[in-house]
């Protein structure tokens, strides 16, 4: 996903649900994300992100950009 005027709609617990169901947190998803956090975001998207960083560190989702640079 690319942060463009159509994608600014996007929630994060849009991206978050999008990473759970596939187990993968693409570049573009991580820098959307980066963005969605600058912006108005409300609590069920703070939460849905904290659930995000949570699978993340269990290892149920991937992030292409530490396997890019090797970091496990």
């Amino acid at each position: 996903m690319v942060c463009n005027e159509a994608s600014t709609m996007t929630r994060i617990r849009d991206v978050v649900q999008q990473a759970l169901t596939t187990g993968y947190l693409t570049v573009e998803a991580e820098n959307q994300l980066r963005y969605l956090l600058t912006t108005h975001y409300d609590s069920e998207d703070l939460n849905a992100f904290m659930s995000l960083q949570e699978a993340a560190m269990n290892g149920k989702v991937k992030q292409e950009s530490r396997e890019r640079c090797g970091v496990k």
